[in-house]
């Protein structure tokens, strides 16, 4: 059985700017890490984890629709201490709506093992908070969301 988490936030920029964050090597590795990407349906998406033992996230764009969804796929290579999810075994959708000033997120992981629902989770909700944060560099992001099952 697979695992769906699902997380929501508001951010305090657009969301044309919140979209360069995902498809900018440069503004990507603000908020997750050193990346490298080509942005486009099949295009690489490789991040390298800065903290602990530094494994390196793995997937491929699968759909880019312009400052509202971005799709690709997540694993992690294989380095001792990285979670057990292959490269491209799992599917992240990211959806990006206009919120007055703002941007609400609201990113969908899906695919996930049982026993990485929560750890997933907790990962997810890092780094979004490092991309509100970059991307608003005004503080703390509002958030709201939570974990369900995948059906």
């Amino acid at each position: 059985m697979s695992r769906t988490i699902e997380q929501t936030l508001h951010i305090h920029a657009g969301p044309e700017t919140v979209w360069r964050f995902f498809t900018d090597p440069a503004r990507l590795t603000q908020w997750w890490g050193t990346a490298e990407l080509d942005a486009r349906p099949g295009g690489t998406l490789r991040v390298h984890m800065d903290g602990g033992p530094r494994p390196v996230m793995h997937g491929r764009f699968v759909e880019l629709v312009p400052y509202e969804r971005i799709v690709f796929t997540f694993g992690w290579e294989a380095t001792p201490g990285a979670p057990d999810i292959p490269p491209g075994t799992t599917r992240v959708e990211v959806t990006l709506t206009q919120d007055g000033e703002g941007t609400r997120l609201t990113l969908r992981h899906s695919g996930l093992p049982d026993l990485l629902e929560q750890e997933t989770g907790s990962g997810w909700a890092d780094v979004l908070g490092r991309l509100a944060q970059s991307a608003d560099g005004r503080g703390r992001p509002q958030r709201g969301g939570g974990t369900s099952p995948a059906s």
